[in-house]
């Protein structure tokens, strides 16, 4: 596989690009593959590797910033006086 031919990263989704990186690291696992061809592949999934990992950082940031906002509008219940329902399955 030629590098020009791999599909740009950035036109790729996350499930793609997770799923291209899996099939390099089988394929490197795989031992079968000439050195040259192996290192484009390690580098090719090096860059798909950066790319996911930012993207979840981003969505992690997000969610937090959703959560943060959820939580300032949430009512505050205070669960440590109610009774315990340890008992219920007695």
């Amino acid at each position: 596989m030629a590098e020009n031919t791999y599909r740009p990263i950035e036109e790729m989704t996350f499930k793609e690009a997770s799923v291209e990186l899996e099939q390099i690291v089988r394929s490197l696992e795989g031992g079968e593959l000439e050195l040259e061809e192996s290192l484009e592949r390690y580098a090719r999934g090096v860059e798909l590797l950066k790319s996911l990992r930012e993207r979840l950082s981003s969505a992690e940031q997000k969610v937090r910033v959703l959560l943060d906002a959820t939580d300032e509008n949430a009512p505050v219940t205070d669960t440590a006086s109610a009774p315990s329902t340890a008992y219920l399955n007695e």
